[in-house]
């Protein structure tokens, strides 16, 4: 009997085993036949809350099971940090990525490129491009189709300028032909497109393997690629993508915010109000909005400062400016303030710096423009006004009294009682003073008045 319980216990065993190891392989082993493919909308210029968005796509593709996370690509470039933490991403990833330059006419520019290399698959609809990698901040003389330098090329590689692009250059090459070595692309083209801004449409990108497959819609680029061998950080995927659905991940709100805050001209709006508003309260307590107001906008405006590329030099020359305008409010001078407006539009047209870009992020001279003038408005006008309310004598309450003149009613030692305003007051003096004398209020404690002899 014992032996016979023995054996049923094994046999249960052996069932809760096989009942449990099942489903655990079909989760490593294999994606589950339902799972859809993740679509993401990367659009114009890339920076950190794209980083965010697509590192979300990749967790909840992992998470999930996906095939592959389709990142649907249209860009001009954006910031290079931002850019290699995208690639080592895609390098790191265990679902498959595939980069689709889409829809028509939409372009993997700069920064686009090099994510195009890195990805799994690269595909691009009918009617993109691709390429122009170089970084605008390298576009200087010296670079080929630009015009040739007028100093010799001797002196040109003694120049630490020219170092400097050069070491650039030839480290953003390296980068891109190690991206094309690990997915067998076009090395030589990608070297291309850094050195010479080269690009290529879809029809020539697909001939010059730089893209594995052109495809007008996402159903037609999931049946092309659909039964491909792809190399993944986890190993060799066979994909099962024909008939599968999309879904696409839409940003949250933050992102959303922060994508908006970020914009360099809403930065710098942002940081104005945040400067006018705390100056303001300052210098009129008790007024609170401005302050409340200038607080948030201002910590608002650093936490998108943080992120973008600032240019130290442009930063102070923008509070330089501001300052010089505060003067000019306090102690009226043409030339103060005609310099700080000059210093404040040099400060906004400087504030970005370019060599952590391969776009151009700056302020649109009509926000500068705009800025400039309300600067002008506020700090000569409605600052001038609080600065000269401020100063101007009290004329409500018990201080509108000092400097005021009465007449001493009686006077005994160095007390007594003086007439002004139609009321009598208690007094006292260090002086001398006798009845019917002028005095003049210099200072009140309490219900008694300090007085002085009157000129």
């Amino acid at each position: 009997m014992s032996a016979r319980i023995m054996h049923l216990l094994l046999i249960a065993i052996l069932l809760i085993a096989v009942v449990i190891a099942v489903p655990l392989r079909g989760l490593h082993g294999q994606m589950p036949s339902d799972a859809p493919v993740l679509l993401v909308d990367i659009k114009g210029a890339i920076g950190f809350v794209t980083v965010d968005y697509f590192a979300k796509g990749l967790e909840r593709a992992a998470a999930q099971g996906s095939p592959v996370v389709l990142a649907r690509l249209d860009t001009p470039g954006g910031l290079l940090n931002s850019t290699r933490q995208m690639i080592h991403a895609i390098l790191a990833s265990r679902v498959p990525v595939v980069m689709y330059v889409a829809p028509n006419g939409s372009r993997a520019a700069s920064a686009g490129t090099y994510l195009l290399y890195a990805s799994h698959i690269a595909a691009m609809a009918p009617g993109t491009h691709v390429g122009a990698a170089t970084p605008i901040a390298l576009s200087a003389p010296g670079l080929p189709g630009s015009p040739p330098p007028s100093k010799s090329e001797k002196q040109s590689e003694s120049d630490p300028a020219s170092s400097a692009e050069r070491k650039s250059i030839n480290d953003a090459v390296a980068y891109i032909r190690s991206l094309a070595e690990i997915r067998g692309r076009n090395a030589d083209w990608g070297e291309k497109a850094v050195r010479e801004a080269a690009t290529l449409t879809a029809t020539a990108a697909l001939k010059q393997k730089v893209i594995d497959v052109i495809a007008s819609d996402v159903d037609e680029l999931l049946s092309s690629i659909d039964g491909r061998s792809i190399t993944t950080a986890s190993g060799e995927v066979q994909l099962a993508t024909k008939g599968r659905r999309v879904v696409e991940i839409k940003p949250d709100w933050k992102m959303e915010v922060m994508s908006a805050i970020t914009d360099p001209n809403i930065a710098l709006i942002l940081l104005m109000i945040g400067i006018y508003g705390i100056i303001f309260e300052f210098l009129t307590p008790g007024a609170i909005a401005p302050g409340v107001v200038g607080g948030v906008c201002l910590i608002v405006a650093l936490t998108a400062l943080s992120v973008l590329p600032v240019n130290l030099g442009g930063l102070s020359l923008l509070l330089f400016g501001i300052a010089l305008m505060v003067v000019e409010a306090f102690a009226p001078s043409v030339v103060i303030g005609l310099g700080g407006l000059v210093a404040f539009v040099l400060g906004a047209l400087f504030l970005f710096d370019p060599g952590d870009t391969d776009i151009p992020i700056r302020v649109s001279w009509q926000v500068l423009v705009g800025m400039a003038a309300l600067s002008a408005v506020f700090f000569m006008g409605v600052l001038g006004f609080a600065v000269r309310a401020r100063r101007r004598p009290v004329r409500t309450g018990a201080e509108e009294m000092i400097g005021s003149t009465g007449k001493v009613v009686d006077w005994a030692q160095d007390r007594g009682h003086i007439f002004v305003d139609g009321e009598t007051w208690a007094a006292w003096s260090s002086q001398g003073l006798a009845k019917g004398q002028k005095v003049r209020i210099v200072g009140r404690t309490g219900l008694t008045l300090e007085v002085e002899q009157s000129t």
